[in-house]
């Protein structure tokens, strides 16, 4: 399908993932399960349904070097860098404006760069048949994730109107989206039911999204229609920075899909992980018979139910339970599993001391 394209949002700083995660080669960079990053499983994802012409990846400036080299498969014009992070709605229609110059028909599937997925031919049916509702209904359409218990860092999209007629995957006409909840509230939607965990994954046509940005956020709109009227000429860098640091950061679920009424959910019943944190990467990782996980070389006695990582060397960890510890290069992490989400607060207070060196 010529007209379908992929947008692959990697600008993120993972900052959860320190110490493996840098400013230079973030979470979505890393070999966390086998040998290939999180971005290039993502790529090889999509790849096996749309043409490798059609894939974008928006990213960081930093991180050029590492983007080229882990997406050297992919055209280097289809690597788009942002000056500045500016949240998802920007990054999205920025994309959107290269995918409109390309084909004003085209329908494009907005995607994370760093979740594990599984089952890849569900995933392939699951946005197709997200790529048959924005293409037949004008809608844009959201993969919302089967909650598996109530958690309070997901977004949840609460759906109404079963939609799905003769489909073999469950289709919703969306009802609203709603913030991160706290446990009770996450109770009582499991309990109601017709809610879905918001994945990230987005499907729409290009004109359709770019009308929507246009209604919702006419300042922005405006904003990238001038930078796509650079969009290859030699002046386009300075027109991007200039204009693209000024912009409101606002992300898509708060700027269009609160908003918007054309918005339709189709379920999505392959394996999902956001993978928000190591803790995240030890629930998924194979466990030994002590239930511990991890790679690299590591002695562990009377140890269990841990995380150990070492990019070199040996790590030797005796008496513990419930830890995760991680040593890359100069930097070793080391802290309770239920305090996997406050290393993003390591990060914030290393910047914050101007230790730049170990970033």
């Amino acid at each position: 399908m010529n007209k379908l394209y992929t947008l692959i949002m990697a600008g993120g700083s993972g900052t959860r993932f320190w110490p493996r995660s840098k400013t230079i080669r973030p979470k979505q960079y890393l070999n966390i399960f086998g040998d290939d990053s999180l971005l290039q499983d993502t790529i090889g994802r999509f790849a096996t349904f749309t043409e490798k012409e059609n894939i974008y990846i928006v990213s960081s400036a930093t991180q050029a070097e590492v983007l080229e080299k882990q997406a050297s498969m992919l055209p280097k014009e289809n690597l788009i860098y942002e000056p500045v992070g500016r949240n998802t709605l920007p990054c999205i229609g920025l994309a959107a404006m290269y995918a409109e110059k390309d084909n004003p028909e085209g329908i494009m599937v907005v995607s994370p760069s760093d979740h594990l997925i599984q089952n890849n031919e569900l995933f392939k049916d699951t946005v197709l048949a997200a790529v048959k509702i924005a293409d037949e209904r004008d809608g844009i359409v959201t993969i919302g994730i089967t909650p598996a218990y109530p958690a309070t860092g997901y977004g949840y999209v609460q759906t109404a109107e079963d939609i799905t007629g003769e489909e073999t995957i469950r289709q919703f006409k969306v009802v609203r989206f709603v913030e991160k909840p706290n446990e009770e509230v996450a109770s009582g939607y499991l309990k109601q039911g017709g809610f879905f965990w918001n994945s990230g994954l987005f499907v729409f046509k290009v004109s359709v999204f770019l009308d929507a940005v246009e209604k919702f956020a006419p300042a922005l709109y405006a904003d990238l229609r001038k930078i796509q009227a650079d969009l290859g000429k030699p002046e386009y860098p300075q027109t991007l920075d200039t204009i693209y640091r000024a912009v409101q950061s606002i992300s898509v679920d708060y700027g269009i899909m609160e908003h918007a009424q054309n918005i339709y959910l189709v379920e999505g019943n392959f394996d999902w992980n956001d993978l928000g944190s190591w803790e995240s990467v030890y629930l998924t990782d194979k466990k030994d018979e002590n239930g511990n996980a991890g790679a690299g070389e590591a002695l562990l006695l009377d140890t269990k139910n841990s995380y150990v990582y070492s990019d070199e060397g040996l790590i030797a960890v005796v008496g513990l339970e419930d830890v995760i510890v991680v040593k890359d290069g100069n930097t070793t992490l080391v802290c309770r599993r239920d305090k996997a989400e406050d290393v993003k607060k390591i990060v914030e207070q290393l910047k914050a001391t101007g230790k730049d060196e170990f970033l």
